[in-house]
């Protein structure tokens, strides 16, 4: 007799955890390995003062790379407000967003990441190499863009289940009542 319930040996089956799931924590792992073994190195190499003001000095570095990119965002969306339209240079800031949150995390490869992140050239590589990603990915989707790849995210959820439903536009309705709505009860 079938009764839909899961059999003991499908309730134990778990799903595949995709690659990033798998790697990200031990690369994360890594790089704080090689953060704190690299400010040793130098502490050894010089002295702990110098290694506390090249932290210091990447941290106030990367509040006034973020406080800039900051007031530039801010400058450009304002702008367009006035004009009525949308921002039309918004992608560096995002980098120098993020090359000013590299140089206030400490340690001297995310300081250097961070600044090899503020130099013009560097940004529209990884801007183009963000963009062909997110193409390849939203391809990999399926025929109908970022929509149809937000409508999978939402139907097939991380425990398994799917959300079956059918969505109705109001302008799509035939029998849209006239009157007012009976209120909500629960």
């Amino acid at each position: 007799m079938t009764t839909g319930a899961p059999t003991s040996s499908s309730s134990s089956a778990r799903p595949r955890r995709s690659r990033l799931r798998t790697f990200l924590p031990l690369g994360i792992a890594a790089w704080l390995v090689l953060e704190i073994w690299l400010l040793s190195v130098v502490a050894g190499a010089s002295s702990g003062f110098v290694v506390f003001l090249l932290l210091l000095a990447g941290f106030l570095g990367g509040a006034a790379v973020v406080k800039r990119a900051g007031r530039r965002a801010f400058e450009n969306l304002n702008e367009a407000v006035q004009r009525g339209g949308s921002p039309a240079r918004g992608g560096g800031n995002g980098f120098l967003m993020l090359a000013g949150l590299l140089l206030m995390i400490p340690g001297l490869v995310s300081d250097a990441v961070g600044l090899l992140l503020l130099l013009p050239p560097v940004q529209k590589a990884v801007g183009r190499y963000a963009e062909r990603t997110m193409d390849r990915t939203l391809r990999a989707a399926g025929a109908g863009g970022l929509g149809d790849a937000f409508q999978q995210a939402r139907i097939h959820r991380p425990d398994g289940k799917i959300v079956q439903g059918e969505v109705i536009h109001p302008d799509e309705r035939d029998d849209t009542p006239s009157g007012p709505r009976p209120p909500l009860t629960r």
